[in-house]
C-alpha cells in the first residue's frame, strides 16, 4: 500500500533433509537380507551429508542389489545387467557437479561387468561403488557366481562349485589408477557406515566391496565369520576407517596397516579376509576432470570446433 514502509528482501532459508528426504518407497528385499542395512547406511550418509537429493543419482545394473535406485528419493538410472559402471561414467563425464553412487553385485559387476569394472577402476572417476557381495546370484534364483565358494552346491553346480573363487580385492589392487578399495560386513552397521562414508569422502573411484548375506540361498556363506569373528581381520590406523574402542573389542585379530602400502594391501588381501581399508591414494587423477573438458562451450563455439575437425578430412 502507497505510504507504507515496505522490506522486498527475501530471506531465503537454508534447506535441511531428513532421512525421508531420501526414502522413496518400501524396500522388498527378503526379510533379513543385507541389503536393507546398506541401504539404510547410504540414506544416513547422505542425510549426514545434507546432499542436495537433485544433485545426487543413483545408478545400478541387474540383481537384487540393484533395487537400491527405486528406494532413493534421488535421480536414478536402473541399467543393463554388467552396466552400472559406465552408465555412471557416461555421467560424471557430462555432469561432474553430480554426487554417483552405485549399487551392484558380484555376479553383476565380477562376472558380466569385469570389463567395465576393470577400465571404470583405471579411469578413477569420482563415484562411490558398492558392491553387495553375497557370493550367489540371488535375483535368478542361485547360480554360482564368480566369489562362490569353492564346493558351494547351487544350481549350476549340484555338485559343487569346481573353481576357486575370484578375489575382487586383489584383482581391484592390481589394476591401474586404483586409488581407494575397501571391505565391509553389513553386519556391522557402525563399520559398513564409516566405510563408506570414507569412500564418499573420497574424491576418485571409491570401491567398497561389502560381504553381504543372502538369508535365502546363501545363508551359510558367511555364518562362520559371524560365530568366529577371529577370522575377520580388522584393518587399523590412524589414516584408516575409524571405530570407537568400545567397537574394537568384537574383533579378536587386527592389524595396524597404513593404507598408503599397496604391497602390503594385496599380501592381506591375498591371505586374509579384511575389513577396513585396504588402499588410499588421493592423488590418482580423476578422467572427469579430462573429459568433461568443453562441456559449457555454447551451440556456436561446438559448431566451429565441429567444422574445423571436419575439415581435416577435406581432400
Amino acid at each position: 500500500m502507497f505510504g507504507l514502509k515496505a522490506d522486498w528482501s527475501l530471506d531465503i532459508k537454508q534447506r535441511y533433509f531428513s532421512l525421508g528426504d531420501y526414502t522413496a518407497g518400501e524396500a522388498r528385499w527378503c526379510p533379513g537380507c543385507g541389503d536393507h542395512g546398506v541401504l539404510t547406511v547410504v540414506q544416513r550418509i547422505c542425510r549426514d551429508e545434507q546432499l542436495l537429493p537433485e544433485k545426487t543419482v543413483a545408478v545400478s545394473g541387474i540383481g537384487c542389489s540393484s533395487r537400491l535406485p527405486h528406494y532413493m528419493g534421488t535421480y536414478g538410472f536402473h541399467g543393463l545387467h554388467g552396466r552400472a559402471l559406465p552408465v555412471a561414467c557416461g555421467i560424471k563425464s557430462r555432469r561432474p557437479d553430480l554426487d554417483v553412487w552405485v549399487a551392484t553385485g558380484d555376479g553383476d559387476c565380477y562376472s558380466i561387468g569385469t570389463g567395465h569394472w576393470i577400465h571404470a577402476v583405471r579411469y578413477n572417476m569420482d563415484m562411490t561403488v558398492l558392491v553387495f557381495d553375497n557370493s550367489v546370484y540371488g535375483l535368478t534364483k542361485k547360480q554360482t557366481s564368480p566369489t562362490t565358494p569353492i564346493g558351494f552346491q547351487s544350481n549350476t553346480h549340484p555338485q559343487g562349485a569346481p573353481l576357486e573363487p575370484l578375489n575382487p580385492l586383489t584383482v581391484t589392487l592390481g589394476i591401474s589408477n586404483v586409488s581407494f578399495v575397501a571391505q565391509t560386513i553389513d553386519w556391522n552397521p557402525v563399520h559398513l557406515y564409516e566405510t563408506i562414508k570414507a569412500a564418499h569422502n573420497h574424491k576418485g573411484f571409491s570401491l567398497v566391496n561389502i560381504l553381504q548375506r543372502c538369508p535365502v540361498y546363501s545363508d551359510n556363506v558367511f555364518k562362520h565369520l559371524q560365530e568366529d569373528p577371529s577370522q575377520l581381520l580388522l584393518l587399523t590406523h590412524e589414516k584408516g576407517i575409524h571405530l570407537e574402542k568400545s567397537l574394537l573389542r568384537l574383533f579378536p585379530n587386527q592389524q595396524e596397516h597404513d593404507p598408503l602400502n599397496m604391497s602390503e594391501a594385496y599380501d592381506i588381501a591375498d591371505q586374509n579376509v579384511p575389513v577396513g581399508l585396504l588402499y588410499h591414494n588421493p592423488d590418482v587423477p580423476c578422467y572427469e576432470d579430462i573429459s568433461s573438458q568443453g562441456k559449457d562451450m555454447g551451440i556456436d563455439d561446438k559448431l566451429v570446433a565441429l567444422n574445423a575437425a571436419y575439415d581435416q578430412f577435406a581432400i
